[in-house]
C-alpha cells in the first residue's frame, strides 16, 4: 500500500514525493542554466559580454524554472489545484501589466533585432540624422538590441533608441573603399 501511496499524488506521501521531485527537477535545470550561461560568458572568445545583463538574464530564467515547477506542481496535488490555478491566473496578469508598462523597452528591441536582421547600417558607419538636438552627423560605435551608441566628431556619445533608429531617415556618408 505504502508503495502505491508514494505515487498518487491525492495522498499526503504522494504530495510529498513530488514535492520532492519537481523540487529536485528544477533546481537541476537551473544549475543547468547557470552553468551554461557562465561557459558560454567564458568562451564568448573576445566579444563583449556583459556581465550585469548575463547575470540577471540567467537569474530571470532561474527564477522562471522555479515558478513553473511551483505551478505544475500545484497543478498535479488535487488539494492545491485551485491555487495551482489562482498562481497560472496570476501569472497572466503580472505579463500583461509588464508587457503594458514596457512597451517601449519591448519596441526598442523588436527594432534592434529588426536593425540586426536587416542591417541599413553597420559599425564604423558615418550617419547624419535628425535628433531632438538638430542635425547631428556621428559614427556608429555599437549596436545594441535595445540602443544604438553614435558618437560625433566633437566625442560626445549620443545614445539613441532603437525604435527612433529603425524609425527614421538616416543618410550614409561615402564608406570607405575597400582594397583587395
Amino acid at each position: 500500500m505504502l508503495s502505491r501511496d508514494v505515487f498518487d499524488p491525492s495522498t499526503a506521501v504522494g504530495a510529498a514525493f513530488y514535492a520532492l521531485l519537481f523540487l529536485s527537477v528544477a533546481i537541476v535545470i537551473a544549475r543547468l542554466i547557470r552553468t551554461t550561461i557562465l561557459r558560454l560568458e567564458r568562451s564568448a572568445g573576445g566579444v563583449y559580454v556583459d556581465r550585469t545583463a548575463t547575470l540577471f538574464l540567467m537569474q530571470l530564467a532561474q527564477a522562471a524554472v522555479y515558478v513553473t515547477a511551483g505551478i505544475l506542481y500545484a497543478h498535479l496535488v488535487p488539494v492545491l489545484r485551485a491555487l495551482g490555478t489562482a498562481m497560472l491566473a496570476g501569472a497572466s496578469v503580472a505579463s500583461i501589466v509588464l508587457g503594458l508598462a514596457a512597451q517601449n523597452t519591448l519596441g526598442n528591441l523588436i527594432a534592434g533585432v529588426a536593425l540586426l536582421l536587416y542591417r541599413p547600417f553597420h559599425v564604423g558607419d558615418r550617419l547624419q540624422m535628425t535628433l531632438p538636438g538638430g542635425t547631428v552627423t556621428a559614427a556608429v560605435e555599437a549596436l545594441t538590441l535595445g540602443y544604438t551608441f553614435l558618437q560625433t566628431d566633437d566625442r560626445r556619445r549620443v545614445v539613441v533608441p532603437n525604435s527612433l533608429m529603425a524609425g527614421q531617415i538616416t543618410v550614409h556618408e561615402a564608406r570607405p573603399q575597400s582594397h583587395g
